[in-house]
């Protein structure tokens, strides 16, 4: 999952003015999530529970999507039937992880439709990180390794959310995950170890430039983040994004080691005091250009679903039409 994008939206600018009954509800609701039960569709919940779930499940789903567009550019240029078979089989997967978050997404009263239109007009976002063009083959393996990799990261903590059919979804999402994050490791893996020397450097090329977009899918940091105190609190969220970012950065320090690859910052190292690997500074202007629609491939991402959805027209009309006769064939019977 691509969970970036979903902390960027302000907060409630200002708090609606509540009577008593629903006061104490939302007591009642702040207890239970505080206790650890799931909260299910027909319950009650507070309408920025709601607000803040649909944000986030729906970019969760758009960011699915959309993120079969930057590899599905390499099907046709795998370089093994095998490799072409794992990278359809991959791209299968994140169309299923999409349509599973929009139905949930659904169960909290707004439509496939709505959501679409969100992510068509550019008002709902998606993760930054599909925003970067894949050059190379490597990059493939790069963004299964990194991008994947990451996004298990982010992913696992919230087979917990206090939002039960969200937590649910990912359970199934988290199990197909880890196999994207492997074949990359794997993709990758044999490159430097068998590979020329033309391709270690493919892979190094493409390191370079995937690692720091990786480390900002987790958002911005704490401080900045306008929505992730409240949405840990409910437990829509179980950790924040900069330690998410720092359990990341220590995983792929030895990952890297094992690949031979050279991740790309000077002022990586381990702090023993810390117990953590200290890294250097992202640059957040770049990732802000990019959640605004400035990055290198935003227009064409974009694109690419818009005309998707309406070259798809005729085929929503026709199961439409044919739900129609069957509903009155159905009356007639």
């Amino acid at each position: 999952m691509y969970t970036q994008a979903m902390d960027t939206a302000p907060p409630d600018v200002l708090a609606p003015v509540r009577n008593a009954d629903e006061a104490a509800r939302e007591a009642a609701f702040e207890a239970r999530v505080a206790a650890g039960a799931f909260v299910e569709p027909q319950d009650w919940m507070p309408a920025h529970y709601r607000r803040t779930l649909v944000r986030q499940i729906s970019q969760h789903a758009h960011s699915e999507c959309v993120g079969m567009l930057p590899e599905g550019n390499w099907v046709t240029r795998a370089p093994t039937l095998k490799r072409k078979t794992i990278l359809l089989a991959k791209i299968q997967d994140e169309a299923g992880h999409g349509l599973y978050l929009y139905a949930a997404a659904e169960t909290l009263g707004t439509s496939r439709d709505e959501m679409l239109q969100a992510l068509h007009s550019g008002k709902a976002k998606y993760s930054s990180i599909f925003n970067y063009p894949t050059l190379s083959w490597a990059d493939i393996g790069t963004i299964g390794w990194l991008v994947d990799g990451a996004a298990i990261m982010n992913q696992v903590p919230l087979t917990r959310c206090s939002y039960a059919p969200y937590a649910r979804a990912m359970v199934r999402v988290c199990r197909e995950e880890s196999f994207h994050q492997r074949q990359g490791f794997d993709s990758l893996l044999v490159m430097m170890k068998e590979g020329s020397e033309a391709q270690r450097a493919m892979v190094q090329d493409a390191v370079d430039r995937w690692w720091w977009p990786s480390l900002m899918m987790f958002g911005p940091p704490d401080a900045d983040s306008p929505n992730s105190a409240q949405s840990m609190r409910w437990g829509i969220k179980r950790l924040s994004n900069d330690e998410l970012r720092q359990k990341f950065v220590d995983a792929c320090v030895e990952q890297a080691r094992v690949l031979g690859v050279t991740l790309p910052d000077p002022e990586l190292k381990w702090n023993e005091a810390r117990g953590h690997h200290d890294f250097g500074p992202i640059d957040w202007a770049e990732f802000w250009r990019v959640v605004g629609g400035h990055g290198p491939c935003n227009t064409e991402r974009l694109g690419a679903r818009v005309k998707a959805w309406d070259d798809g027209a005729w085929v929503r009309d026709a199961a439409l039409a044919h739900a129609r006769k069957q509903i009155m064939k159905e009356a007639a019977a």
